[in-house]
């Protein structure tokens, strides 16, 4: 009996932990929301408050995917599969770095025409 009361608290704390890492893994996509929101408002003109969303929104994803290994921890289990959530906090914190680049190229500070290259290239003789 006492084995089975066991086994149920285990299972419990294992369905509570692939839970909570499906919430932590669902989070970036608020935060991608709430940048795409931010850099709309900003408009796409080079000024210090749209560079500044548009760095931010660059560097929120990176350091979220430094430390992916990090925030799973704590939901660390043998009966808990871990990959699925990190595969969608991975792939959300991809999207957000994308929406940044995009912005980026919107606001023209990405080096992707002919012309931005031009100083670089030598007099035609």
């Amino acid at each position: 009996d006492d084995s089975a009361v066991s086994r149920q608290k285990k299972d419990a704390e294992a369905n509570w932990k692939a839970q909570k890492a499906w919430e932590v893994a669902q989070a970036p996509f608020k935060n991608l929301l709430m940048m795409g929101f931010m850099m709309w408002m900003a408009g796409s003109t080079v000024h210090l408050f749209s560079i500044g969303i548009t760095f931010s929104a660059l560097w929120q994803p990176i350091s979220a995917l430094q430390g992916v290994g990090k925030v799973f921890e704590p939901y660390k289990d043998n009966k808990v599969d871990l990959l699925g959530p990190k595969l969608l906090f991975i792939a959300l914190n991809l999207g957000g770095l994308a929406l940044g680049v995009w912005k980026l190229n919107t606001l023209g500070l990405l080096p992707t025409h002919a012309s931005d290259w031009v100083s670089s290239l030598s007099p035609a003789q």
